[in-house]
């Protein structure tokens, strides 16, 4: 009686096994059918996008001729290229720094004086953005630990090299067109908005 309940009971976890595992494989192979038919419509979406050459492209890349040219201490330059409002509520400005000096110089600190701001290393958290007309400044973004929505970690720039950056701020009311986009060491420039 022994033997026949051990093989009952061997052949029952052999069925439970063999269930669980035909129900995983067919929970694996149903995510990836899906998956399959997903990758090449991708694929063939984004291949076009690719051999066209430069008319998708050059709706996406940033304009060749920059908004606007900040000029530094020592030879840094910040040419903007972007800004960009989008649905949240944000303004997004993007640009290249750029050292157009003869030697490697270290980016100028451009932090501002927040404590909180500080402890977080270089980056461009002491931006700001100024409406002359509402009468406003507007401050780099920070998340909660006080990080600001900035390019962070600069530190030495080779003679004649470039990095990318960004900023984000809240974004000005619609109605406001141009803003004066204020950087530590920088002269100040009039930034339009679209």
């Amino acid at each position: 009686m022994n033997v026949r309940y051990g093989r009952n009971a061997y052949r029952a976890g052999a069925v439970v096994a063999t269930t669980c595992l035909a129900v995983l494989l067919a929970g694996c192979g149903g995510e990836e059918k899906p998956q399959a038919t997903d990758k090449p419509s991708a694929t063939k979406a984004s291949a076009p996008q690719n051999t066209a050459g430069s008319q998708p492209s050059a709706a996406t890349e940033e304009p060749a001729e920059p908004l606007v040219v900040l000029k530094g201490q020592g030879g840094m330059e910040m040419a903007i290229n972007s800004a960009v409002r989008d649905g949240g509520g944000f303004l997004t400005v993007k640009g290249v720094l750029k050292n157009t000096s003869d030697k490697g110089r270290p980016v100028p600190d451009m932090r501002g004086v927040e404590t909180e701001v500080l402890k977080h290393g270089k980056s461009l958290g002491g931006a700001t953005l100024v409406d002359a007309l509402g009468k406003k400044r507007y401050y780099v973004l920070r998340d909660t630990d006080g990080r600001p929505l900035t390019t962070t970690g600069l530190g030495i720039i080779s003679a004649g090299d470039s990095i990318d950056v960004f900023m984000q701020f809240p974004a000005p009311p619609a109605s406001v067109t141009d803003v004066s986009l204020q950087l530590p060491t920088f002269e100040p420039a009039t930034l339009k908005l679209s």
